[in-house]
């Protein structure tokens, strides 16, 4: 097992949501931080935790942001962070995984269940490091986590109950932690 981090300049935590039955409006967290025990070759072994500021979600509309971080969804002075740590990695074809795990939101956790893609693995000793890539899919329901304003405009939903979730990151593995502990 090796500690691997979340390279920030090579990471995105999106979501999307419907607004009103038609228009998907994405977003993003721009702070996020992850640390891993990763086997690269015994990968359902492999543990994550990740913690997000809330405060740093980005829908590219101001108005819409404060909204969001506001009482009526994610109450970020409250609740600073969301928090996921997994509970089992399990294989589901070549390069491809389930990752269950509990999502804390507002206080309330629940398990979730991603999919997971690995892209790629890269070493580079001297300048880049040893890095995993992968990617991972899911849906939540957002009221299950304290999410439940509702509005209705002309007999539709302003916002969905549904968020869809995609993350792409690089893990890049730590090397003086992963020598430090086995001397």
């Amino acid at each position: 097992m090796g500690n691997w981090q979340l390279d920030p300049y090579h990471t995105q935590v999106e979501f999307s949501a419907k607004h009103l039955g038609m228009m998907t409006v994405r977003g993003h967290f721009a702070e996020v931080s992850a640390k891993a025990d990763i086997d690269p070759d015994h990968p359902e072994t492999s543990s994550v935790e990740v913690t997000i500021q809330t405060v740093s979600i980005r829908t590219h509309n101001e108005t819409r942001d404060k909204d969001l971080r506001s009482s009526n969804f994610l109450e970020v002075d409250k609740y600073p962070t969301i928090t996921f740590r997994s509970t089992g990695v399990e294989p589901a074809g070549e390069n491809r995984y389930t990752l269950t795990g509990d999502l804390t939101i507002k206080g309330n956790t629940r398990p979730v269940s991603l999919r997971v893609l690995k892209y790629g693995e890269f070493n580079d000793p001297a300048m880049m490091g040893h890095r995993i890539a992968y990617s991972a899919e899911g849906k939540i329901n957002r009221k299950e986590f304290g999410l439940s304003f509702n509005m209705m405009l002309d007999g539709k939903f302003v916002v969905s109950d549904e968020i869809q979730i995609m993350i792409e990151g690089e893990l890049v593995e730590q090397k003086q932690e992963a020598e430090s502990a086995s001397t």
